[in-house]
């Protein structure tokens, strides 16, 4: 018989209340109405868990915290090959507004607020929210352009030392 040594399964204990010192820092760099749930619905996670939350807005995320588009990002079919759907349709005037719908349709069928809601429920738990120095320059918007709650337009590097040992994701 041939024994192949192998080092014991480590199992991990998911009671550990020990949260702190633990930090996330997402980027989020997507402003369609798909990609701006992923980094809400990670650090809503990662709030109830006691760990403390750093949320980047860039480039077309800033969407998701700019007043004058927040209640209205747009989900497309066209050029998502995850939709599962002929890429011929996505194209159809209309489809965009019908995918729209039917994504916040679903979205609130499982009881996940409305992105403005969202953020405030990640701001009331203890989240930050930044806005991107650079994308505010090129995109000329001032802290009077973006959602109340957004506690500063700073640079990368001032993200990054805030964000010192953190995890970090990118989406």
């Amino acid at each position: 018989m041939n024994r192949v040594n192998t080092a014991p399964a480590i199992v991990p204990n998911f009671d550990d209340d020990t949260a702190t010192g633990r930090k996330l820092a997402i980027i989020c760099s997507k402003g369609n109405l798909d990609m701006a749930y992923p980094g809400l619905v990670l650090a809503n996670a990662a709030l109830g868990e006691g760990v403390e939350t750093h949320l980047f807005f860039t480039f077309w995320g800033f969407d998701v915290i700019t007043k004058s588009r927040m209640h209205d990002l747009k989900f497309t079919p066209l050029g998502n090959t995850a939709t599962h759907l002929p890429q011929g349709l996505g194209g159809i005037p209309g489809m965009t507004a019908m995918a729209t719908h039917m994504m916040k349709r679903q979205i609130a069928d499982v009881g996940v607020p409305e992105v403005p809601e969202f953020l405030e429920q990640i701001v009331a738990s203890g989240g930050h929210l930044w806005a991107c120095r650079m994308s505010a320059d090129m995109m000329h918007l001032t802290e009077a352009d973006l959602y109340e709650e957004v506690e500063g337009i700073i640079s990368a590097a001032d993200f990054i030392e805030k964000t010192e040992g953190a995890q970090l994701l990118f989406i």
